[in-house]
């Protein structure tokens, strides 16, 4: 535990733990439940692009929201309920039309929470922020919980368990941010800057465009990589353990990432990720049949998430001060995790069904590839 004075360490940590547990269970398995009941890939593309494309503008209005009205925990508790309460409308539906306007409205409240708690954390962490991977790793060991366990238990159990889990996690999700301390936050316009001039400066623009590219990459992975697995005759439980080892990857990188940033600059570790990304989805375009490297490409998640989200937070964090960070960490979540990762999935469901599911991943490459050239290009240290 980091030594922080007035750092809530253990609520924090939980907060991460089980939101990211309830993702664990969402990610992997959420496309194989929508399989189950007859989506084609088109269709699996779009419903899981929605639950992302919300956090375009939805992220970015509870950004606002926080940064003029200081309610920054208020708003984490509310959209928690209401996020649990619309995702369980998917209990009694299941024809294409009702689960998108169900995840429509459910994903505008789930993305207000994890840009907010990210905001929390580094205001409590204050200078000391490259410690911020270490509140964050509970997030990544509940992630790899949840996929090894939901691995095993769907080789045993219908995929159809899925939804009660899921919305049991969100439960808890409610219920522990019940226990969050109150921040007190400014809401007022500083004297030098404002969001805009921050927003314009061609080495912000650039870092946006970069995240974008590395989530649009990811697009394919998230949304089909479970359906890959399985129609390369991998069972569930290894679907699980390919998962949990991305992840487990991700939480050794975390424990040290605060004296990676120290050692080799932003900038750097930004260009290696974008690297290193579009290594990953080649190897499982070419390779998925060789567990031995595919198990590998899995291990290169700890780059393409774990310092590539480490990097990314630390940018944002430097350049968008005090009341600004609601909205700088919203507008983070809604270029990266919002606009990429939902074209990405789009543009895999249409890809999946025309074209192939190996040039599918070439497609992701490709993405992070072009991410190397503005990465080396435009960004700063």
């Amino acid at each position: 535990m980091i030594k922080v004075d007035g750092l809530p360490y253990w609520r924090l940590s939980g907060f991460y733990f089980l939101f990211f547990l309830t993702i664990g269970a969402f990610m992997p398995y959420w496309s194989l439940y929508l399989k189950s009941i007859g989506m084609t890939a088109e269709a699996i593309g779009i419903l899981s692009a929605i639950v992302v494309v919300t956090k375009i503008f939805s992220s970015f209005i509870w950004g606002w929201i926080v940064d003029h009205t200081g309610k920054r925990i208020q708003v984490i508790r509310h959209t928690s309920l209401l996020s649990m309460l619309s995702f369980s409308l998917v209990l009694f539906y299941q024809d294409f039309w009702s689960l998108f306007i169900i995840l429509f409205i459910f994903s505008i409240f789930w993305s207000a929470a994890l840009p907010q708690i990210e905001a929390v954390t580094l205001s409590h962490l204050g200078e000391k922020s490259d410690s911020y991977t270490v509140v964050r790793i509970w997030g990544s060991i509940s992630f790899i919980i949840a996929v090894l366990a939901l691995g095993q238990f769907f080789d045993q159990k219908p995929i159809e368990y899925l939804l009660p889990i899921i919305i049991g996690s969100m439960l808890l999700v409610w219920l522990h941010s019940l226990t969050l301390p109150e921040i007190t936050t400014s809401h007022e316009e500083p004297n030098d800057s404002t969001f805009r001039s921050i927003l314009f400066k061609p080495h912000i623009i650039s870092l946006m465009i970069v995240c974008f590219l590395v989530q649009a990459g990811h697009g394919a992975y998230y949304t089909f990589f479970s359906i890959y697995l399985e129609e390369h005759h991998y069972s569930n439980s290894f679907i699980g353990i390919a998962w949990a080892l991305g992840v487990f990857a991700e939480v050794v990188i975390y424990i040290f990432m605060h004296r990676v940033i120290g050692r080799f600059g932003l900038r750097r570790l930004m260009i290696l990720v974008l690297v290193l990304a579009t290594a990953r989805w080649l190897l499982i375009a070419w390779f998925v049949d060789n567990v031995y490297i595919l198990l590998f490409s899995q291990c290169l998640h700890a780059a393409t998430f774990g310092v590539y989200h480490a990097v990314a937070i630390q940018y944002i964090h430097r350049e968008f001060k005090g009341p600004h960070q609601g909205r700088g960490q919203a507008l983070y979540s809604s270029v990266s995790f919002g606009a990429g990762l939902a074209l990405g999935s789009l543009i895999s469901g249409y890809l999946w069904d025309y074209v192939g599911s190996m040039q599918t991943f070439i497609f992701a490459a490709i993405m992070s590839a072009i991410g190397v050239i503005i990465a080396w290009t435009s960004l700063k240290n």
